[in-house]
């Protein structure tokens, strides 16, 4: 007898099957994830550098500004980062 997990995933399997990557699209999809790591790592570290600027200038508007100005970069990069990884897995 199976039980509830089994079918729930055996109705899921026929209702959106799961996609088969090759190793070539595994890789190119590793790479993707590798640039944007990189590009929000460094987005941060240019960010935090300019927040500890601004607090030891006491401004504390700026860096309220500068903390906003860093979640927006990160959701943006991690978008484009998906609509990458929806463009190799759709190729």
């Amino acid at each position: 007898m199976k039980s509830a997990y089994e079918l729930a995933m055996e109705r899921l399997s026929k209702t959106a099957p799961t996609q088969k990557l090759s190793d070539v699209k595994k890789k190119e999809l590793a790479e993707v994830d590798s640039k944007y790591a990189a590009k929000i790592a460094e987005r941060e570290i240019f960010l935090k550098g300019e927040m500890s600027k601004a607090a030891e200038k006491g401004d504390y508007e700026g860096l309220a500004q500068l903390e906003k100005q860093l979640v927006s970069d990160r959701k943006s990069l991690e978008v484009e980062k998906e609509e990458k990884k929806e463009k190799v897995r759709g190729k």
